[in-house]
């Protein structure tokens, strides 16, 4: 590449976003100075978190201004280094954003060893994702032996590593996923003991044939209609981590249709001794190296497996992520901006 392909937010969207709110845009390949690195993009991880970074209205971090790079983490290649921790050639893992090239003074980078794993999976089960699904799950879902934990997305990049890490530790796994194919990855492939596709019109009568003792622990990542069949399944002294709610994300803002329900959710929570906890992976940055450890660990046993969806080329990233916030992937969605060598 001569240029740096970039993607930036090009108006905040109102509801589902549109190709019209991104733009296309090439740019000079930047010059690193003294105590720089240029980062060539690899891989781009696309996540559902993105979608509010493209709100202006408070959040946990600070959305994306109207003509930035869209943000996001990447897999890259240092090409040219100034820096005395680095030297080119090293892959790292940065967070340059929806572009092809980055400068970065190297705080935030971590050098990987492309010997040890697929780079990718920097991006995915070894990632943030997969991050999410360990702390999530045994922070605040605590699971125990005899269990039943309940996942939502379950074939995606989160939901299928915190079946997976349930089972480990002795707890029963139901997965909640769409589509035939989907579902049969989650049984089949990853093990889960039960898996319910949220299409069928019999869901919630489905969900609670396959938890028959009821829930104890919901990894909440999708809300709606899912939320509501699970919710009158929760044991007492259930733990729901709240880690998405991406049937939401495309709801105006302050958009709230209907009638309230939240005084008969709270009643219930009161009655049954519910914990639910929202939560952020950074909060719990301090267990990073055990995920790593432990999780290397797994997938080398084959206790874990994970599945990518990979698409190329940076200009796809925007149809790619609309298809993400709508169910089209199949597994952790990647964009391969660049080959490795």
């Amino acid at each position: 590449m001569s240029k740096n392909t970039q993607v930036l937010l090009a108006a905040r969207p109102s509801g589902k976003p549109a190709p019209s709110d991104f733009r296309i845009v090439e740019t000079a390949i930047p010059e690193p100075a003294d105590g720089e690195v240029l980062l060539k993009v690899l891989y781009l991880s696309l996540d559902p978190y993105m979608r509010g970074r493209m709100n202006a209205g408070r959040s946990y971090a600070k959305p994306v201004e109207i003509g930035a790079v869209m943000e996001g983490g990447t897999v890259a290649r240092v090409v040219r280094s100034r820096h005395p921790d680095f030297s080119d050639g090293d892959f790292v893992l940065s967070h340059s954003g929806w572009q092809s090239y980055a400068l970065s003074r190297g705080a935030e980078l971590r050098k990987l060893d492309p010997d040890a794993a697929p780079l990718s999976t920097a991006l995915g089960i070894l990632g943030m994702p997969g991050f999410t699904a360990y702390a999530g799950l045994l922070t605040i879902g605590q699971p125990k032996p005899g269990e039943t934990v309940v996942v939502a997305a379950a074939s995606g990049a989160v939901g299928s590593a915190v079946g997976q890490i349930a089972r480990i530790k002795g707890a029963r796994a139901v997965g909640i996923a769409g589509g035939a194919d989907k579902c049969a990855f989650v049984r089949d492939t990853l093990g889960f003991d039960a898996v319910i596709d949220h299409r069928a019109p019999d869901f919630a009568e489905q969900l609670a044939a396959a938890c028959h003792k009821g829930i104890d622990v919901y990894f909440e990542n999708v809300g709606g209609h899912v939320w509501d069949a699970v919710f009158p399944l929760l044991n007492d002294f259930a733990r729901v981590p709240v880690c998405g709610l991406i049937a939401h994300y495309n709801q105006p803002a302050g958009a709230q249709g209907g009638q309230d329900r939240l005084p008969g959710v709270m009643r219930e929570v009161l009655s049954r001794s519910l914990l639910i906890r929202g939560f952020i992976q950074r909060e719990f940055a301090d267990q990073r190296p055990a995920f790593y450890q432990e999780m290397a660990g797994w997938i080398k046993s084959g206790a874990v497996r994970y599945r990518e969806d990979v698409v190329d080329g940076i200009e796809n990233a925007p149809d790619a992520f609309i298809g993400l916030l709508e169910g089209r992937n199949f597994g952790k969605l990647v964009i391969r901006v660049a080959a490795e060598s």
